[in-house]
């Protein structure tokens, strides 16, 4: 089973240091999914995304010994993802015979709310917390509960169809489903205390 992530604070001062490996790559694996797919969704192509990745995290490397947060509510993804959309934004607006802007320039640009990417931002990043927390747990459960889990919360199944298909009572995929589900709520409110 992997590590616990270090907690957002922490893993904000390690990343400070560009020479600490670990921590970069715990940052890239959280946080490069999202940039990511807010990109393609904004209609970037896929090599565009990739390039608008990089922008996004060699703006955060320049930019991460100025950040520090105002209040108890300033989270640093609000920031990273502030960067992120403001990167997208960028790329979708720029004429090819403008200049690029410096990566630097995307931490002061100051973009109008824009509900429905604050949205999906949102829906990434939980999709990520999903993930990080089912890679936490998964090996906590025999195989048959996993995918009793799986057919009725992830794929649609109902319990009775879960059941049948995979040769159990229905108290049984009732049990598996709500013993995951209460392992994987717990893992992902300890997540989202480290993100904070």
């Amino acid at each position: 089973m992997q590590d616990i992530p270090e907690t957002r604070a922490s893993l904000v001062l390690r990343i400070r240091d560009p020479n600490d490996q670990q921590a970069w790559n715990e940052f890239v694996r959280l946080y490069q999914p999202v940039v990511y797919r807010v990109a393609r969704s904004r209609g970037l192509q896929e090599a565009d995304s990739m390039d608008l990745v990089q922008t996004v995290f060699v703006a955060i490397a320049g930019s991460i010994g100025k950040w520090s947060p105002r209040d108890e509510r300033t989270r640093f993804r609000n920031w990273l993802l502030r960067v992120a959309k403001n990167a997208t934004l960028n790329a979708l607006t720029r004429r090819p015979q403008a200049q690029v802007a410096e990566a630097a320039d995307l931490l002061d640009e100051v973009a109008a709310p824009d509900p429905q990417s604050e949205t999906l931002i949102e829906l990434e990043y939980r999709r990520q917390l999903f993930i990080r927390a089912s890679e936490m747990v998964r090996g906590d459960f025999t195989e048959d509960t996993w995918r009793a889990f799986e057919l009725t919360a992830v794929e649609g199944f109902s319990s009775e169809a879960a059941a049948q298909e995979l040769g159990k009572s229905i108290g049984t995929i009732y049990a598996a489903r709500s013993r995951i589900i209460k392992r994987l709520s717990e893992a992902v409110h300890n997540l989202e205390e480290q993100y904070k």
